[in-house]
């Protein structure tokens, strides 16, 4: 069974940090890109970032490039996600997604988790004072 499971997510100040964590399992972690998106309230879902199979490459959206680092742990099939130098607009529900984004969703044109094959439960990052 694929499973995959977010944590990491919190309250933080503006100009803070996080390390999203995305634990997978039940399939061959080192084959698949994997995704992260979010969702902020009241909006619609938005691509972030998402890594090769490898971790070699990577891509970001325009809204987190400099800020944000994805990686991954392929001898224990983890994905992560450094948030740095937090916005409040950062506000969101975090979700790791096993695969590539369709070319409307990381464009920023149209994005839906059943997009992806799989996806977890997601995770609140909350950017306030």
């Amino acid at each position: 069974e694929v499973q995959l499971v977010e944590s990491g997510g919190g309250l933080v100040q503006p100009g803070g940090s996080l390390r999203l964590s995305c634990a997978a399992s039940g399939f061959p972690f080192t084959k698949y890109y994997m995704t992260w998106v979010r969702q902020a309230p009241g909006k619609g879902l938005e691509w972030v970032s998402h890594i090769s199979g490898g971790g070699d490459q990577s891509r970001y959206a325009d809204t987190v490039k400099g800020r944000f680092t994805i990686s991954r742990d392929n001898d224990n099939s983890i994905l992560y996600l450094q948030l740095d130098s937090l916005k409040s607009e950062d506000t969101a529900i975090y979700y790791c997604a096993r695969g590539v984004p369709r070319y409307e969703c990381s464009t920023g044109s149209s994005c839906s988790l059943s997009d992806f094959s799989y996806w977890g439960q997601g995770t609140q990052v909350t950017v306030s004072s």
